[in-house]
């Protein structure tokens, strides 16, 4: 079936004679510009001429000339080839940019992707956080959506030929407790003196394998962590806990959180042994963008940096 609409029709490598041919002002020399016949450029803009219904050139003693059609449609034919030339850069690998979802803005994986991007600033990014489990970033991964993400793999978790994983990051945790709270001015605390104490963690339950191991946490040391609850978002958690005597909550080492100064919470490091949440990098194993080996091997450079002491990972971790 034959397209109705003929503009959207028309061949570019015609469209591109058709400019060479203007800027030259003759087939001939367009022809040399393009490294084709001279009868190879007269078929083509025949063929583009009858896409068109209307003549694009008449010949002269000097070569050729644009018609007023031809004229109209010389603009058109330029932006026609750069769209051409966006939309091929937009999907080759190398000139598009490198689709990388960090899970949440503020976690340890935002910071790296952020360190890499100020030793590459010629690399560009685009930093997606979608809201989905392991099993969809997974799925978002296979499909293209994205060219890598980060979650925490269980052992088990079965991965697509293609998908590949690979963990990358090991982060401590904290605990972060407000100025009336017990812990607020010890200088760290060990999982076993946490049992007793209210950690809350709303909306943790529905979160997938994240979910699973603070589960596993909270039985390895008999932890009361509290996933229940609507998740009024950070501000309003930070407000609660700044306010409370008996609240905590778990946070990441190198998570990035801001609070007024009024609200005087308090990082707590946890030690003897340092829970560890293992996460890992998710990518296709024949994505051949370049920028997504480099930020691999930047990733490999900083596996060093989990701090030398007693460590404790959970099973399910990759």
């Amino acid at each position: 079936m034959r397209c109705s609409c003929r503009v959207l029709c028309v061949d570019l490598d015609a469209v591109g004679t058709f400019v060479a041919a203007a800027d030259a002002g003759q087939f001939q020399e367009a022809a040399a510009a393009l490294s084709i016949t001279q009868q190879a450029v007269s078929k083509r803009i025949a063929m583009l001429e009858k896409d068109l219904g209307v003549r694009l050139f008449i010949r002269t003693a000097r070569g050729t000339q644009l018609t007023i059609d031809g004229q109209a449609f010389l603009p058109h034919a330029r932006e026609l080839l750069r769209v051409a030339e966006r939309a091929d850069a937009s999907v080759r690998p190398g000139r598009r940019a490198l689709r990388v979802d960090v899970v949440n803005r503020r976690v340890v994986s935002a910071g790296l992707l952020q360190d890499f991007y100020r030793m590459h600033p010629d690399i560009e990014l685009d930093v997606v956080t979608l809201d989905a489990d392991v099993n969809g970033a997974i799925a978002a991964v296979e499909a293209g959506t994205i060219d890598a993400t980060f979650h925490g793999v269980p052992a088990r978790q079965r991965l697509p030929a293609a998908v590949k994983a690979a963990r990358m990051i090991d982060e401590p945790h904290q605990l972060l407790v407000g100025p009336r709270h017990a812990f607020a001015s010890v200088r760290s605390v060990t999982p076993a003196q946490l049992a007793g104490h209210r950690i809350w963690m709303p909306g943790l339950h529905a979160r997938g394998e994240v979910a699973v191991y603070y589960e596993e946490l909270a039985t390895a040391f008999g932890l009361a962590i509290d996933m229940l609850g609507p998740v009024f978002g950070n501000e309003a958690l930070l407000d609660e806990i700044a306010d409370s005597a008996d609240l905590a909550t778990l946070i990441g080492e190198r998570s990035r959180y801001m609070w007024p100064d009024s609200y005087d919470l308090r990082r707590i490091p946890i030690r003897n042994p340092t829970p560890i949440y293992p996460m890992s990098l998710i990518w296709r194993d024949d994505n051949p963008h370049p920028a997504l080996g480099q930020f691999r091997g930047y990733l490999d450079s900083r596996r060093a940096d989990v701090p030398d002491v007693e460590l404790w990972r959970p099973k399910w971790g990759q």
